[in-house]
């Protein structure tokens, strides 16, 4: 019997499903890689994930996000995407994530994994931090590192707010209308594309992930936007 095997026997066995949410269509998102779907846990654009592993530990996946599970050795791998991980017992998780691995002991983190960099955030407690490039370090409440691929690195503050998007909400304080729409892409199943005179706008408010037609219908009534959708999944927003 293979480990990964092995995982996901533990996982079916002791494991339980907190939530999952996913709007109608999300079979026309983007393609998941090849690594993805042999992920032992994964989510498609716009779903989100909880299961509460073998030894107690809660893991969240949000959108678009792959892991693969070795519970035997207290480890795993996100893939892509976006996870939290609590974990409540002296026996820690090692989650890897390409760039490096944080080890979690009785703490909360966040990990977000895109194509150049690696985002650790810490929500409660400590953990220890090892790049594959550079020492290790260890992060405490409120710490935000962020790994790229060249092998720098830049400490800051976690946003508290950022964590939102386990109960579906994204908060956002006068962010630049074209990075808000990146975050919001993420969520919204097909394509999303405005013109470069939009990116400089800015957004200030709550908003429900499920509802991405929602929020660009605020958008148009807030911000001088038009949206021009040729089909449900192909959406443009130029200037009005």
């Amino acid at each position: 019997m293979t480990r990964a095997g092995d995982s996901r026997r533990a996982l079916l066995k002791c494991g339980a499903a907190l939530a999952v949410l996913a709007p109608g269509g999300w079979l026309l998102s983007q393609p998941l890689s090849l690594a993805a779907w042999r992920a032992d846990l994964r989510t498609a654009v716009g779903q989100r994930r909880g299961v509460r592993l073998v030894d107690g530990s809660v893991l969240q996946l949000n959108t678009a996000t792959a892991v693969g599970l070795d519970l035997k050795h207290h480890r795993l791998a996100l893939v892509e995407g976006e996870i939290a991980l609590s974990v409540s017992r002296a026996q820690p998780l090692t989650a890897d994530f390409g760039l490096g691995q944080v080890t979690v002991g009785q703490a909360q983190v966040c990990l977000r994994r895109d194509a150049d960099r690696c985002r650790i955030g810490v929500l409660q407690g400590m953990v220890q931090v090892s790049p594959a490039q550079g020492m290790a370090l260890a992060l405490q409440y409120g710490d935000q590192l962020t790994l790229y691929a060249d092998g720098s690195g830049a400490m800051g503050r976690f946003d508290p707010r950022a964590p939102d998007w386990r109960d579906g909400m994204l908060s956002v304080d006068d962010q630049p209308l074209g990075q808000f729409l990146r975050e919001i892409s993420r969520y919204r199943p097909g394509v999303l594309r405005w013109e470069p005179a939009l990116e400089t706008l800015r957004v200030t408010g709550t908003f429900q992930l499920d509802d991405t037609d929602r929020i660009l219908a605020w958008l148009t009534a807030s911000l001088p936007v038009t949206v021009q959708s040729r089909t449900r999944y192909w959406t443009t927003l130029v200037k009005r």
